[in-house]
């Protein structure tokens, strides 16, 4: 019969288990995002109720993904800041708009005296 020898456990060596643990805190690091959301106050048009407070025109925007159209005449982003000023804005959204194409438009338009958005349904 063989001569076994008795069973001798050695130490676990901790350096992959640091090492895997800095390459997770690495990952979470990088794919995690640390910029701050910001919110846009929507206002959705309502039937029925009349609107006293608006002073000044009342416009139509079309927006779509790729065409932006200011009461009929196709405008660029520039050009509805420009031309708009106060009084209010209806946004209709075709149904291939991005929501990020809705936020550029409204950061654009938000802060000023006298101009109301609403975005149509």
């Amino acid at each position: 019969m063989r001569n076994r020898a008795p069973f001798v456990r050695r130490p676990m060596s901790m350096t992959p288990l640091i090492d895997i643990i800095f390459l997770l805190l690495l990952f979470f690091m990088l794919t995690s995002t640390f910029s701050k959301y910001a919110e846009i106050e929507l206002s959705s048009a309502t039937g029925g109720a009349s609107t006293d407070e608006v002073t000044g025109q009342r416009v139509f925007l079309q927006l779509g993904s790729e065409r932006l159209i200011l009461n009929g005449v196709p405008v660029t982003l520039d050009d509805v800041v420009e031309q708009v000023n106060t009084g209010q804005v209806l946004v209709s959204l075709d149904p291939d708009t991005t929501s990020q194409r809705l936020v550029n438009l409204l950061v654009r338009l938000r802060g000023r005296d006298g101009l109301s958005v609403l975005v149509l349904e």
